[in-house]
């Protein structure tokens, strides 16, 4: 299926084809099709096919995530690595114009009630401004994984000040006080986890 080049939203072959290239019986490519389905990495319409569904938008990051982030080391290692994405992703756009920057400036004047929800936001919007789609991906998957950690509580949205920040050094193309905003930012978001 590699080889074929399939993404999300792509129908894949029938059973019979499946079967046939995969020299097995059709019973061990139904099996296996309900399987990918059970856990959210295909779909079946009917009258339609089955399709590959985006990887991030079924439950298989929480359902890996009770299993891989069960001790305290390997949850610190998750945290390290999305603050390292993210400081490397406020970094790329320093070489952004403010035409380029104008949707993360947009983003200052939500409407979002919570502070961790905003902060996901912040950089959803960031990493899609680096134009780079690993990148995206790779972020995205980490702070799917990051956001299954239970927090200590919901911490409402008083002040963005720091996103402010983070924004005002990014125009102003100021690495240094860049990340100094970003350690700021994220301090509060480490607190309430």
């Amino acid at each position: 299926m590699e080889g074929d080049g399939l993404k999300a939203g792509d129908r894949l072959p029938s059973e019979r084809e499946l079967s046939a290239r995969l020299n097995v019986g059709r019973s061990s490519v139904r099996e296996a099709l309900r399987a990918l389905e059970l856990v959210g990495l295909i779909e079946t319409r009917r009258g339609e096919g089955t399709f590959v569904k985006r990887f991030y938008e079924n439950g298989l990051v929480q359902l890996i995530a009770a299993f891989l982030l069960q001790d305290e080391k390997t949850k610190q290692d998750l945290l390290q690595v999305k603050m390292l994405l993210e400081r490397n992703i406020l970094s790329l756009l320093l070489g952004k114009t403010k035409e380029q920057l104008l949707p993360l400036s947009e983003l200052l004047s939500s409407n979002e009630t919570s502070l961790l929800l905003f902060h996901q936001a912040f950089f959803k919007q960031a990493v899609e401004l680096t134009d780079n789609h690993l990148l995206y991906r790779i972020w995205l998957i980490v702070s799917e994984y990051a956001a299954t950690f239970s927090y200590k509580a919901e911490v409402p949205l008083e002040d963005i000040t720091s996103y402010k920040n983070i924004y005002r050094a990014i125009e102003n193309k100021d690495m240094e006080q860049m990340m100094h905003c970003y350690e700021e930012a994220s301090k509060v978001i480490l607190l309430h986890m």
